[in-house]
């Protein structure tokens, strides 16, 4: 089996001798670039599996070098950056980052952010049929069932479910959701969405008030975790 090929692209040594140590450790290959072009020209003549993407770069700033790579680049993009404002980070969700992790982070928290991506990009992760622990969505059928029960769901909230469920991992943001769902002229209504998200953890959740599989993102959106390790 091929181990899954991650391009780091940061400008700080340390932070890349870190992550080198650590991925390859794990069973991961790891290529590395110190500026914005030499990582868009490494991720085009070596496409990986996986891109670490630090947004202060000294050539260019990485909210740009994100929107370029996602001009033709399809596979997951997780941004480790000291910025921690909420802007910045809606802000790279929006530019087509998968996930967003805040320097200093914790090593176990990003191997685990970095299985949740390579998975939804898996073979088959986009079978007609998936379990999540004891949620299981038939989505030719249209069906949810929660230990074996089908749920009565809306239209509505099947759609929802759906969205999460198929980006699993992945940080969707209010704005995304808003879109998808109930289209362009509704992205600043975000009591739509606390709504509906309250109603679909009544039905899923074991404990709404903990919720596992809609996890929210505090001021950015919500993650749907639908496995662990």
């Amino acid at each position: 089996m091929n181990k899954p090929t991650i391009l780091i692209i940061d400008d700080e040594a340390p932070i890349r001798k870190l992550l080198e140590i650590t991925l390859t450790a794990n069973n991961l290959k790891v290529l590395e670039a110190v500026n914005g072009n030499d990582g868009l020209v490494a991720a085009a003549m070596h496409p990986p599996d996986l891109v670490l993407l630090d947004l202060g770069l000294p050539d260019d700033d990485g909210q740009e070098v994100l929107k370029k790579l996602r001009e033709w680049y399809s596979q997951p993009i997780i941004i480790l950056s000291v910025r921690d404002a909420e802007e910045d980070i809606v802000k790279a969700l929006d530019n087509g980052a998968n996930d967003y992790l805040v320097k200093p982070f914790r090593t176990g928290e990003l191997l685990a952010r970095i299985r949740s991506a390579l998975r939804s990009v898996a073979p088959g992760h986009d079978n007609p049929y998936q379990e999540f622990g004891n949620l299981s969505i038939d989505y030719s059928a249209r069906l949810v069932r929660k230990d074996g029960e089908i749920l009565k769901l809306t239209a509505t909230e099947y759609t929802l479910l759906s969205l999460f469920s198929r980006n699993e991992g992945k940080v969707l943001t209010h704005q995304f959701i808003l879109k998808v769902i109930w289209g362009p002229g509704f992205t600043s209504q975000s009591q739509y969405l606390r709504v509906y998200v309250g109603q679909l953890r009544k039905k899923i959740e074991d404990n709404p008030n903990q919720p596992k599989f809609i996890q929210t993102e505090p001021g950015v959106g919500y993650r749907f975790v639908g496995s662990y390790g």
